[in-house]
């Protein structure tokens, strides 16, 4: 499998600026943190970032992510966040206001939103033992389906469709080696996922 990872597919639309909604930015780092010492969130050799957390704002479909290429960074400040305040599957596009440019899998975090308004906080992870003990015993994507593409969004909503993934908050990415999502009405409930089968 062809090494891919930390590349934005989608196309940005930047809009750079400091982060207005600095509180809920700060909120995340205590749980990225926390990820980032299990390992859950890091970089590969080349300081090839991977893992992104996400969470929405207010009742719409806007959401706060972390940034671009900041998995390998062991702490995180306000300035590795963005706000994604439009995308288009039509148009392979994201728009966001902030510092940084929002995760390549910004995409997929937007279909779930778009998908359930329940879903407040989505929690993007690699760590190949429980990637390979998970793939295909829970919801898992189709393995010639790339991170970050809008193929990637419709096959979520596949699953969210045809699959458990309702119940089990959590499916792996066949196509993403050491690839798993999960989702949650908050970040203790999106992270205990994970939390529970280490």
């Amino acid at each position: 499998m062809v090494f891919d990872e930390g590349v934005i597919k989608f196309k940005p639309h930047w809009i750079k600026s400091n982060l207005s909604d600095f509180a809920l930015a700060a909120e995340m780092n205590g749980w990225r943190k926390k990820l980032y010492d299990l390992k859950l969130i890091g970089a590969y050799e080349g300081d090839i970032g991977f893992g992104n957390i996400s969470m929405r704002v207010g009742e719409g479909l806007e959401f706060i992510i972390s940034g671009s290429g900041t998995g390998n960074d062991d702490w995180t400040g306000t300035q590795h966040y963005t706000k994604v305040i439009d995308f288009s599957l039509e148009k392979n596009s994201v728009t966001c206001v902030g510092p940084i440019v929002a995760s390549s899998e910004s995409l997929t975090h937007a279909l779930l939103y778009a998908l359930d308004p329940k879903i407040k906080v989505v929690v993007h992870v690699h760590h190949r033992g429980l990637w390979t003990s998970l793939l295909n015993k829970i919801p898992t994507t189709q393995a010639h389906i790339s991170y970050g593409t809008v193929e990637m969004a419709m096959e979520v909503k596949r699953l969210f469709n045809e699959t458990e993934l309702k119940k089990t908050r959590l499916f792996a990415m066949a196509g993403h080696p050491d690839g798993l999502v999960s989702f949650g009405s908050n970040f203790a409930e999106a992270c205990q996922l994970y939390f529970d089968l280490l």
